[in-house]
């Protein structure tokens, strides 16, 4: 997520509360989380076992719930729940906007693109040329729909994040501002859910083939020409690169990447990143011929222990 101008670090500070280490003016440009940080953002963390790669990451402001010695070239928020303080940043620079009608007059939708009745369109949503948007359809605020898109009824885009921290009194949820990134020629079935980014964006890239009763998470990045067929689960933060096939009821561990041209049998989960150009079955995942293997060679063990 990045700030409308740059902030110093004062200023940051005071809008959360917050102690800083630091020179007063030291610039900062955004917030995000680890996985996307680039120089300027903040990212926070509150758990020791994180503390040297966020330390270590490319963010040069680090929200954290300990002193510890600075980083050259970097600066410190100093909080005591880092996680409600990332949460009151996302909270000033991407509030919530109320909206009072099906299609939101800050919308952009293009030539020849035919929406149809029931569809609810957000707050700053952008939507290009020739797409179908069927009935009840949602498109949360400030997605991005490119151009020859179809989307089926009763999808949605734009979903919080599935993001939570578990406190004494319960959940603490993080809050989601960032969006969903369709790109040309994109088909999404019936029932699909693809949640937006916490800072950033969750892609679905050009070319992608979506069926039906499909989830895919948070900052998650679908590339170039995938298939993925209905009921399969995709986690936040998952890397899927271009023409992936993933056939039916696939599950997939969060913060893994699935391999260009891989193909994953239907019911696999998918609990570690794959290599690309291979077929992949089961659970735990592994190349398909010798998982099918092992099956065979077990039945054979069964037959002998009866006979």
């Amino acid at each position: 997520m990045k700030f409308p101008r740059k902030y110093t670090i004062e200023e940051i500070a005071e809008l959360i509360g917050s102690k800083y280490v630091g020179p007063s003016n030291f610039p900062v440009s955004g917030c995000n989380e680890i996985h996307v940080v680039e120089e300027g953002d903040i990212v926070f963390v509150d758990h020791p076992k994180y503390y040297n790669k966020a330390l270590e990451s490319k963010a040069t402001v680090i929200l954290i719930n300990k002193k510890v010695k600075c980083p050259q070239g970097k600066a410190l928020l100093i909080s005591k729940d880092p996680f409600t303080d990332f949460n009151k940043l996302t909270k000033h620079f991407k509030p919530f906007e109320t909206s009072d009608s099906l299609i939101s007059k800050s919308a952009k939708i293009g030539k020849n693109t035919i929406i149809q009745p029931n569809v609810f369109i957000g707050n700053n949503v952008v939507i290009g040329e020739n797409c179908l948007l069927y009935p009840n359809v949602t498109i949360y605020d400030n997605c991005s729909i490119g151009n020859n898109v179809t989307i089926h009824a009763g999808s949605i885009l734009g979903a919080d994040a599935f993001y939570y921290k578990k406190r004494d009194e319960g959940f603490d949820k993080l809050l989601s501002g960032g969006n969903v990134v369709i790109e040309d020629n994109v088909d999404i079935g019936a029932l699909c859910t693809i949640d937006r980014g916490v800072s950033m964006s969750t892609i679905i890239k050009e070319g992608t083939k979506i069926d039906n009763q499909v989830q895919i998470g948070h900052d998650t990045i679908i590339g170039e020409k995938c298939l993925i067929a209905s009921q399969t689960g995709i986690a936040g933060c998952v890397i899927v690169e271009d023409e992936v096939t993933l056939w039916g009821q696939v599950g997939t561990n969060s913060g893994i990447t699935i391999g260009k041209g891989a193909i994953i049998l239907g019911q696999t989960g998918v609990t570690k990143s794959v290599n690309g150009g291979k077929t992949y079955f089961g659970t735990p995942i592994d190349e398909s011929r010798k998982k099918l293997k092992e099956m065979a060679q077990i039945k054979e063990l069964i037959k002998k222990q009866k006979k």
